[in-house]
C-alpha cells in the first residue's frame, strides 16, 4: 500500500459512523471555542493527534500492550470528562481564566487513550511490516484532516448558531456536551 492509501484509512477512521467516539470527542473538544480561537483548536487538536500517534506507534511496535476492554472504557470516559470540562467553563464563564496548557496537557493524555482503541486493529492490519512509519504517517496525516474537517464543521455551526443571542453559544456548547455524556454513557455501558 501507498502512503495515500494510509492517509485515506486514517481520514476514513475520523469520519467512519461506527467510530463515533473521535467525532465526539473532536466535536467536544472545540465546541467550547470560537472561530477566532482556531490556532487554540489548531494546537488541542494536533495535540490529540500526537498522543494518537505516540501510543498507536508504540502498540505497533509491540512496546505497549494494553487490555482492549480498559481502553474500551476508558475511551468514553475521556469523552465525558471533557463534556464536564466544557459545561464547567460555560457556566461560570472562566474560558480565559483557564489555562489553555493544563487543557492541551489533558488532550494530549487523551490523545494517548484514543491512540490505543485503534492500535490492535492496526496491528493486525499491517503486523511486522518493515514500512511501518510510513504507513504510521500516512495513517496519523489522514487521522489529522479528518479531525480539522470535523473542527471546521463544528466551529461554523458554533458560529451560526452563536450569532442568535448573547447565550447561543453557550447553549450550543452544552447541548453538544451534554449528546457526548449521553452517547459515551451509551457507549459505556451498551
Amino acid at each position: 500500500m501507498e502512503i495515500d492509501e494510509f492517509i485515506k484509512l486514517g481520514y476514513e477512521h475520523i469520519i467512519d459512523i461506527n467510530g463515533v467516539d473521535h467525532i465526539l470527542f473532536v466535536a467536544t473538544l472545540c465546541s467550547l471555542y470560537y472561530v477566532n480561537d482556531w490556532k487554540k483548536v489548531l494546537w488541542l487538536v494536533t495535540a490529540f493527534t500526537l498522543g494518537h500517534c505516540v501510543t498507536l506507534a508504540l502498540s505497533s511496535f509491540r512496546l505497549v500492550n494494553i487490555s482492549p476492554s480498559l481502553v474500551e472504557t476508558l475511551i468514553p470516559i475521556t469523552i465525558i470528562l471533557t463534556a464536564l470540562y466544557n459545561i464547567y467553563v460555560v457556566s461560570l464563564e472562566k474560558k480565559d481564566k483557564i489555562s489553555i496548557h493544563w487543557h492541551y496537557l489533558a488532550t494530549l493524555f487523551f490523545g494517548l487513550i484514543h491512540g490505543l482503541g485503534f492500535s490492535n486493529f492496526f496491528k493486525e492490519l499491517f503486523g511486522a511490516d518493515e514500512q511501518i512509519w510510513i504507513q504510521l504517517l500516512g495513517f496519523n496525516i489522514g487521522v489529522e484532516i479528518g479531525q480539522i474537517l470535523v473542527v471546521v464543521a463544528i466551529t461554523m455551526i458554533g458560529y451560526i448558531i452563536s450569532q442568535f443571542g448573547n447565550n447561543s453559544k453557550k447553549i450550543w456548547t452544552i447541548a453538544i456536551a451534554v449528546m457526548a455524556i449521553g452517547k459515551s454513557i451509551l457507549i459505556l455501558f451498551g
